[in-house]
Formats: structure tokens, sequence, C-alpha cells
């Protein structure tokens, strides 16, 4: 199974491409895609959605993991960032590859155990299932690499190694049935 993790930018898109095979996740190709300020947003949004259509059309990726829009202070980035989410949504459409949205909390939850970690920890954790010694920068690319695992994850094995609950489970199960399952986690 191969997915393509995006982290959605106006001015910076970071990808991730995960294959996952049993138990092991490998690293496809990961970079980010840079755009600049002085360019339009439709420009900018051509780009992004251009770049991403030739990385699905060579990889072939089975689904897209995508970070689903967070509130900003910022109204007219929040705007920018919903329509580069949307030609995103609209190429995985077109292409006929599955979508999944992750909010960047349930992402961190996944990976690391913590839906508060840090950008450095879910770094470090896409460098721990992905065996990459490397630091992984900037943290666009380690962000579309820990959506991308995170995806597998929820779809096929444990969370970060913890209690033995799949990260499918994990997201289909309310509170109160999360606090029994994971008492250690919450305070």
């Amino acid at each position: 199974m191969i997915v393509l993790g995006v982290d959605p930018g106006s001015v910076r898109t970071g990808y991730g491409i995960v294959r996952g095979e049993a138990d092991s996740f490998s690293l496809v190709d990961c970079g980010i895609i840079r755009l600049s300020s002085r360019q339009s947003i439709p420009e900018r949004i051509k780009i992004i959605y251009d770049e991403l259509e030739a990385l699905i059309s060579s990889n072939k990726p089975a689904r897209l993991a995508l970070e689903t829009a967070y509130v900003n202070r910022n109204a007219q980035s929040a705007l920018k960032l919903g329509q580069v989410r949307g030609a995103v949504v609209a190429l995985a459409m077109n292409k006929g590859v599955q979508l999944h949205e992750y909010a960047p909390r349930e992402v961190k939850q996944i990976l690391t155990g913590r839906g508060g970690a840090s950008k450095e920890q879910v770094a470090y954790m896409a460098r721990h299932f992905l065996n990459i010694s490397d630091p992984i920068k900037p943290h666009d690319i380690s962000d579309a690499l820990g959506i991308a695992l995170c995806d597998l994850l929820c779809e096929s094995g444990p969370v970060s190694g913890r209690n033995g609950k799949t990260g499918s489970s994990l997201r289909k199960s309310n509170w109160s049935e999360f606090v029994k399952a994971n008492p250690d986690l919450v305070l």
C-alpha cells in the first residue's frame, strides 16, 4: 500500500510518499513544493495541483492523506489554505485516489501517543518508523510523512506500539472508550 501524505500550504506544501507492507514502512519519496508569495493564489494552486498530479501519476498511491484545516487568527491565511486544500481534494477525486483527512492533533496522537506533541517529536517518530538516520527538514516534509504514516497506522496496525489498539479503532471510539482503553494517556 502506497500513501501520499500532504501538508498543504500556500507558500510551501510538503509531501511524503510512504509504502506500508505488513509491519514495516519505507520512504518512497518526499519533498516540498516551494512557491513565491509574488505569484497569485490561482498560479500557486495550479503549481501545487500539477506537481502533486505528477507525483500521483509516477508513484500510483492508493490513498492520499491530507491534513485538515485548522482555525487561524489570520482569516486571509485560512482562506488561502482552504483553497489549496480544495485543489488537493479535487485532484484526489479526479485521479480516483481514496482521500483520508486527519487533524494535526490526531496525527500527533497516532504517531507519538500525545495530541500536543511538538513538530520535532513528529519528525523523530517519522524517522523512527521509516528507519531514516538523517533529520527530516523542513517540518513541512516531516509533517507530510507523519500524515502518510498516520493513515497507514490507522488502517493496518498498532499505534506507536502502544496498548495494541489500532489507529482505526482509536478513530472510531468515543471518548469514554478511549479513556477506558488508555488510562495511561489521560491526565
